[in-house]
């Protein structure tokens, strides 16, 4: 195996790498780090952390965000929480027992090294938000609260009500601003990223499109950090803002950096059904939910009765009755496929058959009889247990269940939920070091945007956890490792001979995309191809329906580029041209999607090959032949060469996942 990637992990014990490393890291003075622009693409966790962190340590920082302001970065969808191990529970959690979860969530498919360091600085990043006054949920003795997630058998998740990405955003937001009140940050809004600069190999800036003015732009960085979020809208629907997209990633792996693990998608098994062919998006019931809220089915096939009138013995409790020791809290790979499976075999509710339900009347009957012990009211009757029980779902969860009632019509503190998997995050992205560092000197990738902390599956509340680790304690730290060695490199003007090429293909290539002038919308191919990855390339995968999705994605990208239209001009507000550049860029990934899920032949986390599982139908790993990042090079169309990165294992041993 080729090991043409080095990942520059620190030696020594695990426990040691991060503190040593902070200690050796060369360093930049104060006077130099005022001389020395930074460019952050995305303001969202991940983005605002950095900008701000940075722009606070001196740097000069440019950061550039698509919409109308950083508050409406995706970060903010996130609802159920943010893992710590503070241990506030004292119930068996610490550093090692995150460091040791995630490993396993992950289906032991991620780097120790990056994921104890993770777990290292969780603890500090509740401590700096509640510092910026995040309202995050508290105990009656003062403790901050903690919640269950999925893939762990103690309670770290911290949180605020159902909104908690939102909470976490405002105070990175605010950091962010102050940088830019005091003009450490130039911020750039309603501009989009389309392409890297490099010069002598190292990233030196990027070319951005102001969005309402349709004029191209040129900026100059010393390093440019790609915090872009993921790609789950490559299938279409998926719980992401409509404009999430992948456009920035895939910009800097077409200049040469690798892309990793693209076939790692997380299917989220809380979301709202799709309810039929008009949606753009789907919606996410937090994981949250599943604390306190029981999943069922019928044990009855077709079973057409509503959720309330099938008697508890005739339900079905599949999670609990196949996976005792974590129930309704397994892991969320495992959780989708379980539900997939009871519906593919006819057990499924509702009109499409194609849901499961969750339900939460056990949880208000629990409450409302704790609620009324409190109160020394021990001949309470049912109707004040049930007011009692509803009052305490609602201060947990109470504007999750107003979203579904506005979207569903039904009133989900009286009829049971009904639920559905959905794409809702990707473990894979652009391939980084230890550094956060792509394979092109100076081009950085946080968050999301990264392939790094969590293998083939990520566990509930871990997103937020790892945006703000790169954000605010890990890219401060790591950035001084090469910008140390570029603090004589002065500002290059962007009238450099490559920023001057650089425009020059971006703005080829919209013409081009302007003058086809065919018949479709950008839309509608955007469509296709999210059923052809949903289909072929989702929950499920084999090699047979991955061979027919590359050769149907190709058929589609060829047909994309002779019969597109786009209405209006280029130099103008034009937001189906952007979505047009956006969706060629899904189109190629799309391919390289399938191309990575065809090549590895195993089932593990989120990828799940049908060839490959145990007979209970679980993931079946091939370790000898597979515990590698697939790290992908692009080498032309259609076209890409494997830079395998070994995984090594010397803390934890591997095992097959268990959750029974």
């Amino acid at each position: 195996m080729s090991n043409k990637l080095d990942a520059k992990i620190p030696e020594g014990a695990i426990s040691d790498k991060w503190t040593k490393y902070r200690s050796t890291v060369p360093l930049v003075n104060p006077a130099n780090k005022r001389s020395l622009e930074i460019i952050v693409v995305g303001t969202g966790l991940a983005g605002a952390s950095a900008a701000a962190t940075l722009a606070e340590m001196g740097y000069k920082v440019k950061a550039f965000c698509f919409q109308d302001s950083p508050r409406r970065a995706h970060s903010i969808a996130a609802q159920g929480g943010i893992n710590a191990a503070k241990n506030y529970q004292n119930d068996g959690d610490s550093v090692y027992r995150l460091f040791y979860d995630t490993i396993k969530g992950g289906d032991y498919r991620s780097r120790e090294g990056n994921v104890h360091r993770l777990a290292e600085v969780s603890g500090s990043i509740i401590d700096q938000c509640v510092a910026q006054g995040v309202p995050f949920a508290r105990e009656y003795g003062g403790l901050l609260s903690n919640r269950s997630f999925g893939g762990t058998q103690v309670q770290r998740t911290f949180y605020a009500a159902g909104q908690t990405g939102q909470q976490l955003l405002l105070g990175a937001y605010s950091g962010l601003e102050r940088q830019v009140g005091i003009g450490n940050v130039t911020m750039y809004t309603r501009h989009e990223m389309l392409e890297v600069v490099t010069i002598d190999g190292k990233a030196r800036g990027i070319i951005a499109k102001n969005l309402v003015t349709g004029e191209l732009e040129r900026h100059f960085g010393h390093a440019v950090l790609l915090c872009t979020g993921g790609y789950g809208n490559v299938f279409y629907l998926s719980t992401n803002a409509m404009g999430s997209n992948v456009t920035a990633a895939w910009k800097a792996h077409k200049k040469g950096a690798n892309f990793a693990n693209p076939c790692y998608t997380q299917i989220h098994p809380t979301c709202i059904p799709v309810s039929g062919d008009h949606q753009s998006k789907l919606t996410l019931m937090s994981e949250s939910l599943r604390n306190d809220g029981r999943i069922w089915v019928p044990k009855k096939q077709n079973d057409t009765r509503l959720g309330n009138d099938i008697p508890e013995e005739e339900r079905d409790y599949y999670l609990e009755r196949r996976y005792p020791a974590f129930g309704n809290l397994v892991p969320r790979d495992i959780a989708s496929r379980a539900a997939k499976e009871r519906c593919d075999a006819g057990y499924g509710v509702g009109a499409s058959k194609m849901a499961v339900y969750l339900d939460f009347a056990f949880a208000i009957d629990r409450y409302g009889k704790i609620e009324a012990n409190k109160k020394n009211i021990h001949d309470a009757s049912e109707d004040l247990i049930n007011e009692m029980g509803r009052a305490v779902v609602k201060e947990k969860y109470g504007n999750l269940f107003d979203m579904y009632k506005q979207i569903t019509g039904e009133d989900p503190y009286v009829l049971p939920m009904r639920i559905y998997p959905a794409v809702h995050y990707t473990m894979g992205g652009l391939w980084v070091d230890y550094n956060l560092m792509t394979n092109v000197p100076g081009l950085y990738a946080l968050g999301e945007a990264n392939f790094s902390d969590h293998g083939a599956n990520r566990l509930g509340a871990s997103a937020l956890m790892q945006g703000l680790a790169d954000g605010y304690f890990v890219i401060p730290y790591t950035i001084g490792s090469y910008l140390s060695n570029e603090i004589r490199t002065k500002s290059i003007p962007t009238d450099h001979p490559a920023f001057v090429e650089a425009e020059k293909l971006v703005q080829e290539r919209i013409n081009t995309l302007v003058n086809i002038k065919g018949k479709q919308s950008p839309e509608s191919f955007h469509k296709r191809l999210g059923k052809i990855m949903w289909e072929k390339c989702g929950m499920a995968r084999n090699a047979e329906g991955l061979k027919e999705a590359i050769t149907d994605i190709q058929a589609l990208k060829k047909e994309f580029w002779s019969d597109l239209r786009i209405l209006g001009d280029a130099d103008e507000f034009n937001p189906e041209l952007d979505k047009a550049g956006r969706v060629a860029d899904f189109i190629e990934l799309g391919e390289l999607m399938c191309v990575d899920a065809l090549n590895r032949n195993e089932s593990c986390g989120g990828h799940f090959r049908e060839e490959y599982q145990t007979e209970e139908g679980e993931a079946l790993r091939d370790d000898e032949n597979y515990m590698y990042v697939a790290a992908w090079e692009y080498d032309g169309e259609s076209k890409w060469n494997l830079n395998p990165e070994p995984l090594v294992y010397e803390n934890i041993k591997i095992a097959q996942r268990s959750y029974k």
